[in-house]
Protein backbone atom coordinates (compact mmCIF):
# COMPACT_ATOMS: atom_id res chain seq x y z
CA UNK A 1 0.00 0.00 0.00
CA UNK A 2 2.67 2.36 0.58
CA UNK A 3 4.38 2.49 -3.19
CA UNK A 4 1.98 4.52 -4.81
CA UNK A 5 2.95 7.45 -6.50
CA UNK A 6 2.49 11.12 -4.49
CA UNK A 7 2.96 14.30 -5.90
CA UNK A 8 6.93 14.53 -7.41
CA UNK A 9 8.26 17.00 -5.28
CA UNK A 10 11.21 18.35 -7.76
CA UNK A 11 13.92 18.77 -5.46
CA UNK A 12 16.51 20.75 -6.04
CA UNK A 13 18.57 18.03 -5.44
CA UNK A 14 17.71 17.07 -8.77
CA UNK A 15 19.71 20.09 -10.31
CA UNK A 16 22.94 19.50 -8.09
CA UNK A 17 21.72 21.31 -4.89
CA UNK A 18 22.32 18.48 -1.96
CA UNK A 19 21.15 20.59 0.68
CA UNK A 20 17.72 19.70 -0.27
CA UNK A 21 18.83 16.06 -1.40
CA UNK A 22 17.42 14.33 1.97
CA UNK A 23 14.02 15.36 1.80
CA UNK A 24 13.72 12.87 -1.55
CA UNK A 25 15.10 10.97 0.92
CA UNK A 26 12.27 11.27 3.76
CA UNK A 27 9.70 11.44 1.45
CA UNK A 28 11.04 7.53 -0.03
CA UNK A 29 11.08 6.20 3.73
CA UNK A 30 7.13 7.73 4.36
CA UNK A 31 6.66 5.11 1.58
CA UNK A 32 8.34 2.22 3.13
CA UNK A 33 7.05 -0.97 4.00
CA UNK A 34 9.05 -0.98 7.18
CA UNK A 35 6.98 0.87 10.03
CA UNK A 36 9.54 2.09 12.29
CA UNK A 37 11.07 3.52 9.28
CA UNK A 38 7.62 5.56 8.47
CA UNK A 39 7.85 6.74 11.72
CA UNK A 40 11.47 8.18 12.14
CA UNK A 41 10.79 9.95 8.88
CA UNK A 42 7.32 11.43 10.42
CA UNK A 43 9.74 13.10 13.31
CA UNK A 44 11.83 14.49 10.31
CA UNK A 45 8.98 16.32 9.02
CA UNK A 46 9.00 19.96 10.27
CA UNK A 47 12.80 19.93 8.37
CA UNK A 48 10.58 18.99 5.44
CA UNK A 49 7.98 21.93 5.84
CA UNK A 50 10.64 24.14 6.85
CA UNK A 51 12.39 22.90 3.81
CA UNK A 52 9.77 23.69 1.27
CA UNK A 53 8.49 26.95 2.48
CA UNK A 54 5.01 27.82 3.58
CA UNK A 55 3.37 27.60 0.20
CA UNK A 56 4.62 24.62 -0.62
CA UNK A 57 3.77 22.72 2.34
CA UNK A 58 0.22 23.64 2.50
CA UNK A 59 -0.10 22.87 -1.40
CA UNK A 60 2.26 19.89 -1.62
CA UNK A 61 3.24 18.16 1.49
CA UNK A 62 -0.20 18.46 3.22
CA UNK A 63 -2.26 16.63 0.25
CA UNK A 64 1.09 14.18 0.30
CA UNK A 65 0.56 12.99 3.79
CA UNK A 66 -3.04 12.77 3.31
CA UNK A 67 -2.73 10.53 0.49
CA UNK A 68 -0.40 8.65 1.57
CA UNK A 69 -0.81 7.63 4.90
CA UNK A 70 -4.08 6.08 5.76
CA UNK A 71 -2.12 3.81 8.01
CA UNK A 72 -1.50 2.37 11.38
CA UNK A 73 -2.44 3.79 14.13
CA UNK A 74 1.29 4.52 15.53
CA UNK A 75 1.75 6.02 12.62
CA UNK A 76 -1.24 8.54 12.34
CA UNK A 77 -0.70 9.01 16.20
CA UNK A 78 3.66 10.77 15.38
CA UNK A 79 2.00 12.38 12.50
CA UNK A 80 -1.02 13.97 14.84
CA UNK A 81 1.84 15.09 17.36
CA UNK A 82 4.05 16.55 14.72
CA UNK A 83 1.09 18.53 12.83
CA UNK A 84 -0.32 19.73 16.30
CA UNK A 85 2.86 21.78 15.79
CA UNK A 86 2.89 22.63 12.54
CA UNK A 87 0.87 26.38 12.73
CA UNK A 88 4.08 28.21 11.97
CA UNK A 89 5.02 26.09 8.71
CA UNK A 90 2.07 26.50 6.92
CA UNK A 91 2.16 30.03 7.71
CA UNK A 92 0.16 30.79 10.80
CA UNK A 93 -2.85 30.45 12.47
CA UNK A 94 -4.61 31.98 9.15
CA UNK A 95 -4.02 29.16 7.23
CA UNK A 96 -4.67 26.38 10.16
CA UNK A 97 -7.26 24.81 8.27
CA UNK A 98 -4.99 23.61 5.60
CA UNK A 99 -4.03 21.55 8.61
CA UNK A 100 -7.24 20.35 9.84
CA UNK A 101 -8.07 19.17 6.20
CA UNK A 102 -5.35 17.52 5.82
CA UNK A 103 -4.65 14.41 7.80
CA UNK A 104 -7.87 12.56 9.54
CA UNK A 105 -6.25 11.81 13.08
CA UNK A 106 -4.34 14.64 13.44
CA UNK A 107 -7.74 16.04 14.65
CA UNK A 108 -7.16 15.64 18.29
CA UNK A 109 -3.74 17.07 19.03
CA UNK A 110 -4.12 19.98 16.48
CA UNK A 111 -7.47 20.80 17.19
CA UNK A 112 -6.33 21.67 21.10
CA UNK A 113 -3.99 24.17 19.73
CA UNK A 114 -5.52 25.31 17.17
CA UNK A 115 -8.86 25.93 19.16
CA UNK A 116 -6.84 28.26 21.64
CA UNK A 117 -5.55 30.19 18.44
CA UNK A 118 -9.04 30.54 16.89
CA UNK A 119 -11.55 32.96 17.36
CA UNK A 120 -14.73 31.71 19.33
CA UNK A 121 -17.10 32.30 16.52
CA UNK A 122 -14.44 30.39 13.45
CA UNK A 123 -14.83 27.41 15.72
CA UNK A 124 -17.76 25.92 15.10
CA UNK A 125 -16.92 25.84 11.01
CA UNK A 126 -13.50 24.87 11.52
CA UNK A 127 -12.92 22.86 14.64
CA UNK A 128 -15.87 21.37 15.22
CA UNK A 129 -16.05 18.76 12.38
CA UNK A 130 -12.85 17.39 12.77
CA UNK A 131 -13.40 16.87 16.62
CA UNK A 132 -17.12 15.37 15.55
CA UNK A 133 -15.30 12.91 13.82
CA UNK A 134 -12.59 12.27 15.29
CA UNK A 135 -14.96 11.47 18.47
CA UNK A 136 -16.72 8.93 16.40
CA UNK A 137 -13.63 7.91 14.25
CA UNK A 138 -13.41 3.92 13.28
CA UNK A 139 -9.81 3.97 14.91
CA UNK A 140 -10.26 3.48 18.75
CA UNK A 141 -6.81 5.19 19.04
CA UNK A 142 -7.96 8.37 17.93
CA UNK A 143 -11.52 8.37 20.24
CA UNK A 144 -9.00 7.03 22.82
CA UNK A 145 -6.67 10.67 22.05
CA UNK A 146 -10.10 12.67 22.53
CA UNK A 147 -11.04 10.87 25.70
CA UNK A 148 -7.95 11.76 26.75
CA UNK A 149 -7.37 15.35 25.61
CA UNK A 150 -11.03 15.80 26.55
CA UNK A 151 -10.13 18.46 29.42
CA UNK A 152 -8.16 20.53 27.31
CA UNK A 153 -10.68 21.03 24.09
CA UNK A 154 -13.40 21.90 26.89
CA UNK A 155 -11.14 24.31 27.95
CA UNK A 156 -10.15 25.66 24.55
CA UNK A 157 -13.75 25.01 22.93
CA UNK A 158 -16.07 27.48 26.13
CA UNK A 159 -19.09 26.97 27.53
CA UNK A 160 -21.28 26.81 24.76
CA UNK A 161 -19.67 24.04 22.55
CA UNK A 162 -18.74 22.18 25.68
CA UNK A 163 -22.44 22.06 26.45
CA UNK A 164 -24.23 21.45 22.56
CA UNK A 165 -21.24 19.00 21.38
CA UNK A 166 -19.04 17.96 23.88
CA UNK A 167 -21.63 16.71 26.62
CA UNK A 168 -23.17 14.20 23.84
CA UNK A 169 -19.79 13.47 22.71
CA UNK A 170 -18.33 12.58 26.50
CA UNK A 171 -21.65 10.34 26.86
CA UNK A 172 -20.69 8.14 23.96
CA UNK A 173 -17.25 8.18 25.00
CA UNK A 174 -18.10 6.69 28.62
CA UNK A 175 -20.04 3.93 26.66
CA UNK A 176 -17.54 3.22 23.89
CA UNK A 177 -17.07 -0.38 22.91
CA UNK A 178 -13.18 -0.32 23.89
CA UNK A 179 -12.29 -0.64 27.12
CA UNK A 180 -9.09 1.82 26.87
CA UNK A 181 -11.48 4.51 25.73
CA UNK A 182 -14.02 4.21 28.13
CA UNK A 183 -11.20 4.32 31.18
CA UNK A 184 -9.48 7.08 29.53
CA UNK A 185 -13.48 8.78 29.70
CA UNK A 186 -13.71 8.13 33.28
CA UNK A 187 -10.81 9.52 34.23
CA UNK A 188 -11.96 13.04 32.97
CA UNK A 189 -15.51 12.47 34.85
CA UNK A 190 -14.12 14.58 37.89
CA UNK A 191 -12.34 17.34 35.39
CA UNK A 192 -15.04 17.42 32.88
CA UNK A 193 -17.59 17.82 35.53
CA UNK A 194 -15.88 20.48 37.53
CA UNK A 195 -15.59 22.79 34.27
CA UNK A 196 -18.67 22.59 33.15
CA UNK A 197 -20.74 25.93 33.05
CA UNK A 198 -21.88 26.79 36.94
CA UNK A 199 -25.34 27.63 35.66
CA UNK A 200 -26.20 24.46 34.12
CA UNK A 201 -23.59 22.34 35.47
CA UNK A 202 -26.05 20.43 37.98
CA UNK A 203 -28.62 19.89 35.44
CA UNK A 204 -26.28 18.66 33.16
CA UNK A 205 -24.32 15.85 35.41
CA UNK A 206 -27.42 14.51 36.87
CA UNK A 207 -29.00 13.98 33.33
CA UNK A 208 -26.47 13.25 31.08
CA UNK A 209 -23.27 12.17 33.08
CA UNK A 210 -24.37 10.09 36.24
CA UNK A 211 -26.90 7.72 34.38
CA UNK A 212 -23.98 6.80 32.15
CA UNK A 213 -21.45 6.94 35.18
CA UNK A 214 -23.93 4.61 36.89
CA UNK A 215 -23.23 1.74 34.08
CA UNK A 216 -19.27 2.13 34.73
CA UNK A 217 -20.11 0.88 38.06
CA UNK A 218 -20.49 -2.31 36.79
CA UNK A 219 -18.51 -2.38 33.82
CA UNK A 220 -17.34 -5.77 33.16
CA UNK A 221 -13.46 -4.51 32.53
CA UNK A 222 -11.76 -3.85 35.72
CA UNK A 223 -9.37 -0.78 34.50
CA UNK A 224 -12.94 1.09 33.47
CA UNK A 225 -14.15 0.77 36.81
CA UNK A 226 -10.84 1.09 38.97
CA UNK A 227 -10.34 4.66 36.60
CA UNK A 228 -13.84 5.45 37.86
CA UNK A 229 -13.40 4.94 41.15
CA UNK A 230 -9.86 7.03 41.54
CA UNK A 231 -12.18 10.28 40.58
CA UNK A 232 -15.99 9.31 41.28
CA UNK A 233 -15.76 10.47 44.75
CA UNK A 234 -14.55 13.82 43.19
CA UNK A 235 -18.48 14.27 42.37
CA UNK A 236 -19.54 14.98 46.19
CA UNK A 237 -18.08 18.50 46.37
CA UNK A 238 -19.54 19.30 42.85
CA UNK A 239 -23.13 17.95 43.77
CA UNK A 240 -23.32 18.80 47.45
CA UNK A 241 -24.59 16.92 50.04
CA UNK A 242 -28.59 15.96 49.27
CA UNK A 243 -27.38 14.88 45.85
CA UNK A 244 -24.15 13.18 47.59
CA UNK A 245 -26.40 10.81 49.89
CA UNK A 246 -28.99 10.25 47.30
CA UNK A 247 -27.35 9.53 44.19
CA UNK A 248 -23.58 8.74 45.28
CA UNK A 249 -23.04 6.68 48.31
CA UNK A 250 -25.14 4.15 46.44
CA UNK A 251 -22.57 3.98 43.87
CA UNK A 252 -19.56 4.00 46.17
CA UNK A 253 -20.95 1.53 48.41
CA UNK A 254 -21.61 -0.88 45.19
CA UNK A 255 -17.77 0.12 44.54
CA UNK A 256 -16.18 -0.88 47.76
CA UNK A 257 -17.74 -3.97 47.35
CA UNK A 258 -16.36 -4.43 43.95
CA UNK A 259 -14.10 -7.55 43.48
CA UNK A 260 -11.35 -5.84 42.22
CA UNK A 261 -9.19 -4.75 45.01
CA UNK A 262 -7.92 -1.38 43.10
CA UNK A 263 -11.12 -0.52 42.55
CA UNK A 264 -12.38 -0.97 47.11
CA UNK A 265 -8.83 0.82 47.28
CA UNK A 266 -9.63 3.99 44.99
CA UNK A 267 -12.58 4.29 46.64
CA UNK A 268 -11.34 4.03 50.60
CA UNK A 269 -8.29 6.20 49.42
CA UNK A 270 -10.60 9.27 48.62
CA UNK A 271 -12.97 9.15 51.31
CA UNK A 272 -11.67 12.49 52.68
CA UNK A 273 -13.35 14.62 50.30
CA UNK A 274 -16.47 12.91 50.46
CA UNK A 275 -16.71 13.07 54.57
CA UNK A 276 -15.65 16.93 54.08
CA UNK A 277 -18.85 17.00 52.43
CA UNK A 278 -21.41 14.64 53.86
CA UNK A 279 -19.46 14.59 56.99
CA UNK A 280 -18.56 11.39 59.03
CA UNK A 281 -21.86 10.29 60.94
CA UNK A 282 -23.58 10.11 57.43
CA UNK A 283 -20.35 8.29 56.17
CA UNK A 284 -20.35 5.80 58.81
CA UNK A 285 -23.96 5.05 58.82
CA UNK A 286 -23.25 4.06 55.20
CA UNK A 287 -19.80 2.95 54.40
CA UNK A 288 -18.49 1.46 57.95
CA UNK A 289 -21.01 -1.79 57.40
CA UNK A 290 -19.56 -2.59 53.78
CA UNK A 291 -16.48 -2.31 55.75
CA UNK A 292 -17.02 -4.29 58.24
CA UNK A 293 -18.49 -6.83 56.00
CA UNK A 294 -14.98 -6.58 54.26
CA UNK A 295 -13.38 -7.12 57.44
CA UNK A 296 -15.28 -10.44 58.23
CA UNK A 297 -15.56 -11.58 54.95
CA UNK A 298 -14.78 -15.37 54.36
CA UNK A 299 -12.46 -14.97 52.01
CA UNK A 300 -8.47 -14.55 53.80
CA UNK A 301 -7.43 -12.30 50.76
CA UNK A 302 -10.52 -10.03 51.12
CA UNK A 303 -9.93 -9.90 55.19
CA UNK A 304 -5.99 -9.57 54.02
CA UNK A 305 -6.89 -6.33 51.46
CA UNK A 306 -9.38 -4.83 54.04
CA UNK A 307 -6.49 -4.61 56.91
CA UNK A 308 -4.02 -3.11 54.54
CA UNK A 309 -6.31 -0.01 54.13
CA UNK A 310 -7.02 0.44 57.78
CA UNK A 311 -4.20 3.16 58.48
CA UNK A 312 -5.60 4.90 55.72
CA UNK A 313 -8.57 4.79 56.16
CA UNK A 314 -7.92 5.66 60.37
CA UNK A 315 -6.13 8.59 59.05
CA UNK A 316 -9.35 9.52 56.89
CA UNK A 317 -11.57 9.09 59.45
CA UNK A 318 -9.38 10.53 62.52
CA UNK A 319 -8.98 8.79 66.33
CA UNK A 320 -12.39 9.18 68.24
CA UNK A 321 -14.11 7.52 65.32
CA UNK A 322 -11.76 4.74 64.95
CA UNK A 323 -11.69 3.91 68.16
CA UNK A 324 -15.58 3.77 68.42
CA UNK A 325 -16.13 1.75 65.12
CA UNK A 326 -12.54 0.41 63.81
CA UNK A 327 -10.55 -0.08 67.29
CA UNK A 328 -12.37 -3.91 67.74
CA UNK A 329 -12.21 -5.39 64.11
CA UNK A 330 -7.82 -4.53 64.29
CA UNK A 331 -8.09 -6.54 67.81
CA UNK A 332 -9.97 -9.20 66.29
CA UNK A 333 -8.03 -9.49 63.25
CA UNK A 334 -4.67 -10.05 66.03
CA UNK A 335 -6.68 -14.05 66.69
CA UNK A 336 -7.84 -14.70 62.86
CA UNK A 337 -7.13 -18.72 62.09
CA UNK A 338 -5.04 -17.36 59.27
CA UNK A 339 -1.61 -16.73 59.94
CA UNK A 340 -1.17 -13.91 57.11
CA UNK A 341 -4.36 -12.35 58.56
CA UNK A 342 -2.30 -12.18 62.02
CA UNK A 343 1.10 -11.04 60.44
CA UNK A 344 -0.94 -8.51 58.66
CA UNK A 345 -2.66 -7.02 61.65
CA UNK A 346 0.54 -6.64 63.92
CA UNK A 347 2.18 -4.52 61.08
CA UNK A 348 -0.92 -2.81 61.18
CA UNK A 349 -0.80 -1.81 64.76
CA UNK A 350 2.35 -0.51 64.22
CA UNK A 351 1.79 1.86 61.47
CA UNK A 352 -1.60 3.02 63.62
CA UNK A 353 0.51 3.42 66.28
CA UNK A 354 2.96 5.60 63.88
CA UNK A 355 -0.36 7.45 63.21
CA UNK A 356 -1.95 8.02 66.54
CA UNK A 357 1.21 8.39 68.92
CA UNK A 358 2.38 6.62 71.83
CA UNK A 359 0.02 8.08 74.41
CA UNK A 360 -3.02 6.23 72.53
CA UNK A 361 -0.95 2.97 72.15
CA UNK A 362 -0.88 3.21 75.79
CA UNK A 363 -4.43 3.70 76.33
CA UNK A 364 -5.83 1.52 73.71
CA UNK A 365 -3.87 -0.75 72.16
CA UNK A 366 -0.64 -2.19 74.55
CA UNK A 367 -3.39 -3.47 77.54
CA UNK A 368 -5.36 -5.18 75.02
CA UNK A 369 -2.22 -7.13 72.87
CA UNK A 370 -0.37 -7.89 76.76
CA UNK A 371 -3.85 -9.15 78.00
CA UNK A 372 -3.56 -12.04 75.45
CA UNK A 373 -0.77 -13.00 76.83
CA UNK A 374 -2.25 -15.40 78.79
CA UNK A 375 -4.60 -16.75 76.31
CA UNK A 376 -5.11 -20.83 76.47
CA UNK A 377 -4.17 -20.84 72.78
CA UNK A 378 -0.16 -20.93 72.23
CA UNK A 379 -0.71 -18.99 68.97
CA UNK A 380 -2.54 -16.57 70.08
CA UNK A 381 0.57 -15.54 72.80
CA UNK A 382 2.67 -15.74 70.13
CA UNK A 383 1.08 -12.94 68.69
CA UNK A 384 1.06 -10.89 71.72
CA UNK A 385 5.20 -11.34 71.22
CA UNK A 386 4.86 -10.40 67.61
CA UNK A 387 2.84 -7.52 68.40
CA UNK A 388 5.53 -6.54 71.03
CA UNK A 389 8.20 -6.42 68.40
CA UNK A 390 6.09 -4.73 66.04
CA UNK A 391 5.17 -1.93 68.49
CA UNK A 392 8.42 -1.42 70.63
CA UNK A 393 9.70 1.02 68.77
CA UNK A 394 7.09 3.55 68.04
CA UNK A 395 5.96 3.46 71.52
CA UNK A 396 9.34 3.65 73.18
CA UNK A 397 11.59 2.93 75.61
CA UNK A 398 9.27 3.77 78.77
CA UNK A 399 6.42 1.87 77.83
CA UNK A 400 8.24 -0.71 76.32
CA UNK A 401 10.54 -0.98 79.54
CA UNK A 402 7.68 -0.56 82.07
CA UNK A 403 4.97 -2.52 80.17
CA UNK A 404 5.94 -4.88 77.60
CA UNK A 405 9.18 -6.41 79.10
CA UNK A 406 7.86 -7.92 81.72
CA UNK A 407 4.98 -9.85 80.05
CA UNK A 408 7.74 -11.18 77.51
CA UNK A 409 9.94 -12.13 80.71
CA UNK A 410 7.12 -13.71 82.34
CA UNK A 411 6.22 -15.88 79.13
CA UNK A 412 10.18 -17.47 79.06
CA UNK A 413 8.41 -20.03 81.32
CA UNK A 414 5.55 -20.85 78.93
CA UNK A 415 5.74 -24.70 78.66
CA UNK A 416 5.47 -24.48 74.64
CA UNK A 417 8.99 -24.30 72.84
CA UNK A 418 7.74 -22.26 70.40
CA UNK A 419 6.26 -19.27 72.63
CA UNK A 420 10.11 -19.77 74.68
CA UNK A 421 12.15 -19.74 71.44
CA UNK A 422 9.67 -16.48 70.19
CA UNK A 423 10.78 -15.03 73.56
CA UNK A 424 14.06 -14.80 73.05
CA UNK A 425 13.56 -13.52 69.28
CA UNK A 426 11.67 -10.94 71.15
CA UNK A 427 14.20 -9.81 73.25
CA UNK A 428 16.63 -9.47 70.94
CA UNK A 429 14.29 -7.37 68.61
CA UNK A 430 13.22 -4.87 71.20
CA UNK A 431 16.95 -5.23 73.41
CA UNK A 432 17.91 -1.74 71.74
CA UNK A 433 14.74 0.26 72.46
CA UNK A 434 15.50 -0.91 77.14
CA UNK A 435 17.89 1.06 78.85
CA UNK A 436 21.09 -0.71 79.96
CA UNK A 437 20.32 -1.63 83.04
CA UNK A 438 17.36 -3.33 82.37
CA UNK A 439 19.06 -5.39 79.83
CA UNK A 440 22.10 -6.10 82.32
CA UNK A 441 18.91 -7.08 85.33
CA UNK A 442 16.48 -8.53 83.53
CA UNK A 443 17.08 -9.62 80.17
CA UNK A 444 20.25 -10.97 80.13
CA UNK A 445 19.49 -13.54 83.35
CA UNK A 446 16.28 -15.10 81.17
CA UNK A 447 18.58 -15.57 77.96
CA UNK A 448 21.03 -17.11 79.92
CA UNK A 449 18.70 -19.43 81.45
CA UNK A 450 17.35 -19.71 77.77
CA UNK A 451 20.14 -20.68 76.59
CA UNK A 452 20.19 -24.22 78.33
CA UNK A 453 16.72 -24.80 77.65
CA UNK A 454 16.40 -29.04 76.37
CA UNK A 455 14.82 -27.37 73.06
CA UNK A 456 17.24 -27.11 70.30
CA UNK A 457 15.72 -24.56 68.75
CA UNK A 458 15.49 -22.22 72.17
CA UNK A 459 18.70 -22.69 73.17
CA UNK A 460 19.75 -21.07 69.15
CA UNK A 461 17.81 -18.22 69.51
CA UNK A 462 18.64 -17.43 73.47
CA UNK A 463 22.32 -17.92 72.51
CA UNK A 464 22.45 -15.34 68.99
CA UNK A 465 20.10 -12.98 70.93
CA UNK A 466 22.92 -12.90 73.97
CA UNK A 467 25.72 -12.29 70.89
CA UNK A 468 23.48 -9.55 69.31
CA UNK A 469 22.89 -7.83 72.32
CA UNK A 470 26.28 -8.18 73.53
CA UNK A 471 25.49 -9.39 76.48
CA UNK A 472 28.01 -12.39 76.74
Amino acid sequence: THQRAGPVFKMAGADGDDSLYPIAVLIDELRNEDVQLRLNSIKKLSTIALALGVERTRTELLPFLTDTIYDEDEVLLALAEQLGNFTMLVGGPEYVHCLLDSVRLLAVEACVSIATLLPQEDLEALVMPTLRQAAEDKSWRVRYMVADKFSELQKAVGPEITKNDLVPAFQNLLKDCEAEVRAAAANKVKEFCENLPEDSRETIIMSHILPCVKELVSDTNQHVKSALASVIMGLSTILGKDNTIEHLLPLFLAQLKDECPEVRLNIISNLDCVNEVIGIRQLSQSLLPAIVELAEDAKWRVRLAIIEYMPLLAGQLGVEFFDEKLNSLCMAWLVDHVYAIREAATCNLMKLVEKFGAEWAQNTIVPKVLGMANDPNYLHRMTTLFCINALSEACGQDITTKQMLPVVLKMSNDQVANVRFNVAKSLQKIGPVLDSNALQTEVKPVLEKLATDQDMDVKYFAQEAISVLALA
